[in-house]
């Protein structure tokens, strides 16, 4: 009784206050200051953000914070911050100051409350003492929060119960505005806030396009946040590291494969951490990574050094590891491409791949990192546009030429409802793959593909092509019933779930642009980042052969020649550094000149830097691969050749009397294999995937590295 009038006492001395401030100001601003935001006479309550069930309770250290939402007459919930009085109960316990929650050190049990004058919310924080990692038996104490429960709290139900069909659409609605009338878009254009509000957009996806700077991204994030009418929006992007890389202005980590030679979830996860920590502090809210694919199929045209190797296990370690590194920064993280991409030929970009594998094998290969992923709290899964036939056998006509093909994955209620979520009881979001890819639009209207995927089990449609034309198709077909109603509001609960777990909501006052631009700038690039990059790329440098030629111990008047074309410049400068007396070659179409030739002639060490992206650039009859091993055969003086990107590359030159993987393309992973051709660098790393041989044989099995 003593607890419930002390509220009460409380919340009547709010009430006299905030009736002051409105005499006194004749406006209360406190609301109505974001779009879409309703005045109070709409707030219907006040409650405690970790009360939400879906809502994250944990709290770790000696201090941290909750946060206060109002709750609107139409459903829909925002943070507040102002106008609030907060209270703890138990002082001895624990005190509180505008959310800010701080342990004195002794256990014991208080209730945190917090109130606006008209609405009073609590939560329980019982502290007990215990032995910490790391403390020497040094007792500390350990919070944890005790949630409130009913009705009240139910927020994500009610909200989708008030929602509007056009609303409920607009979540499930992931478009990209790369380039509006044929410009990047770098910068909120009035049209394009027009199509986030109109069509109630859930999400937005960034391209490399859009990001160049620090300030700039982040001031176009924010813009986008408070176009957002309601709900805060999923800000997305593919910052997987390596060869798909989005922010310009950020860390550029080495990339899944380099992570897959280190065979450290420990580097995995601060890869995590980097890349969550750098989205998070510009705004960003979801991440389209980490992939998750096999990949055990060198001639794989999209997948290759974007997976971390060709081990379902060490895919899975690595890849959740990563996953946790990101949602401990509040991003969400994406698992793809299921059911998985990895032993594909074909570029789903360009084509319609097929995994001809039986169930037996992808619950072996292909869907265990996905299982995996799922036991661990993965938050969405992306979908693959390939056809597994042996999990669905239909078939559709394409509108390309009225042919019969088999149904990508994306469209495939028995992959994404039957094995995802039946069997796989994966609870999540799933989130298309682009629904711009060939693979989709050769074959299927962007209307059909929209409805399809959604009838099969894809929430969140991205990209799709025609946004107008597929809000209202979906909307249409849920009017007719091609799409049931009960569909639409799972798939919705879902977001909204997802978006409350990581605290994706609008914020009545958010911090000021400025504020968090001075964060950011100190984040994006952070000096820790870098060295968390340069870490990365020495631990996964993989000495692959060595005829006793390494390390380098050359004098100053010794010449090495650097032979290439892509990076040949990164390279030789990263040698150079080493040895000043350091020519580079460039190839021009594949072959040198006579001159260049000549120069070879009077080198001591040749050193072959190769960079293929298809199994195409390292056939035997590809110019380029045929120069190197012109360069191999014709000279006594040691030849070494390094795969600067792919170690799929090392399989073009087998007679090579040293190689080096070095699976990168920035300055760290140069400077890394150049520091392990001096003796600098003890090489670390090894090979994640099989490198087969010219005639089909293995020629280094995965798992292999020289020490």
């Amino acid at each position: 009784m003593k607890e419930r009038g002390t509220r009460g006492v409380t919340a009547l001395l709010m009430c006299f206050l905030l009736a002051a401030q409105v005499v006194a100001t004749g406006d209360d601003d406190r609301v109505n200051r974001g779009s879409g935001m309703a005045g109070d006479d709409q707030i219907r309550d006040l409650i405690l953000y970790q009360n939400v069930p879906e809502a994250g309770a944990g709290v770790s250290g000696q201090t941290f914070s909750l946060s206060a939402l109002y709750v609107f007459a139409d459903g829909h919930f925002t943070k507040v911050t102002e106008g609030l009085a907060w209270r703890s109960s138990n002082q001895m316990v624990a005190s509180v100051a505008d959310g800010r929650v701080s342990l004195t050190g002794k256990p014991g049990r208080t209730f945190i409350s917090v109130t606006d004058g008209r609405f009073t919310d609590r939560i329980a924080l019982d502290v007990n003492m215990a032995v910490q990692p790391g403390e020497q038996g040094k007792l500390v104490p350990v919070a944890s929060l005790v949630k409130e429960t009913g009705e009240r709290y139910q927020l994500i139900a009610r909200a989708v119960q008030k929602m509007t069909l056009e609303e409920k659409i607009g979540q499930m609605l992931m478009p990209d505005f790369r380039q509006y009338q044929g410009r990047d878009v770098t910068a909120m254009l009035p049209e394009i806030e027009q199509q986030v509000r109109r069509h109630h957009l859930g999400g937005v996806i960034l391209f490399r396009e859009n990001v160049v700077t620090t300030e700039q991204t982040l001031r176009l994030v924010d813009a986008y946040q408070q176009a957002a009418e309601k709900y805060g929006l999923l800000i997305s992007t593919d910052q997987e590291g390596g060869v798909v890389t989005r922010l310009q202005s950020g860390t550029a980590l080495p990339g899944n494969m380099a992570l897959g030679a280190t065979r450290s979830a420990e580097l995995a996860g601060k890869a995590g951490q980097v890349i969550g920590r750098e989205l998070a502090s510009l705004g960003f809210t979801m991440n389209l990574a980490p992939v998750l694919d096999v990949n055990n199929n060198p001639d794989n045209p999209v997948i290759g050094l974007r997976s971390f190797g060709e081990s379902p296990r060490l895919v899975a370690e690595l890849g959740i590891a990563y996953s946790k590194g990101l949602q401990q920064n509040g991003i969400a993280a994406t698992a793809k491409h299921f059911p998985g991409h990895g032993d594909t030929s074909e570029d789903s970009h360009l084509g319609l791949p097929e995994v001809p594998h039986d169930k037996k094998r992808l619950l072996q290969v292909e869907l265990y990192p996905f299982q995996e992923a799922i036991r661990a709290g993965i938050d969405a899964i992306m979908t693959a546009h390939v056809t597994f036939p042996q999990i669905d056998d239909r078939k559709v006509v394409s509108r390309k030429d009225g042919s019969e093909i088999a149904l990508p994955a994306t469209l495939s209620e028995k992959v994404l409802t039957g094995l995802m979520r039946e069997e796989l009881q994966f609870a999540g979001v799933v989130v298309s793959d682009a629904m711009n890819m060939r693979a989709i639009t050769d074959h299927f209207g962007p209307v059909d593909a929209a409805v399809r995927a959604v009838k099969a089990g894809v929430d969140i449609v991205l990209m799709p092509v025609a946004l107008e034309k597929v809000s209202r198709g979906l909307r249409d077909a849920v009017a007719t019933g091609e799409i049931p109603p009960e569909r639409i509001d799972t798939a919705v609960k879902r977001i909204l779930t997802l978006k409350v777990k990581r605290g994706i909501i609008k914020e009545e006052t958010p911090t000021p642009v400025e504020a968090r631009l001075r964060k950011a700038l100190q984040t994006v690039g952070a000096p820790e980042h870098k060295a968390v990059e340069a870490e990365i790329a020495a631990a996964s440098v993989t000495l692959v052969k060595n005829e006793q030629i390494l390390p380098l111990k050359l004098d100053a008047r010794q010449q090495i020649a650097v032979v290439g074309d892509a990076y040949l410049e990164n390279l030789a400068a990263a040698i150079k550094r080493h040895h000043a007396n350091t020519v580079p070659l460039k190839l021009e179409k594949g072959r040198l000149s006579a001159a260049q030739w000549q120069r070879l002639d009077q080198a001591d060490v040749v050193i072959i830097g190769s960079y293929t992206l298809l199994a195409s650039g390292r056939a035997a009859d590809n110019q380029t691969i045929q120069t190197y091993n012109q360069i191999i055969s014709r000279y006594d003086q040691p030849v070494i050749a390094i795969a600067i990107g792919s170690p799929y590359d090392l399989t073009a030159y087998p007679q090579v009397d040293a190689c080096l993987a070095q699976y990168g393309f920035r300055t760290a992973s140069f400077t890394a294999a150049a520091d392990v051709l001096f003796g600098e660098q003890p090489p670390a790393g090894r090979l994640p995937v099989t490198i087969p041989d010219p005639h089909g044989g293995v020629l280094y099995q995965s798992g292999h590295g020289l020490r």
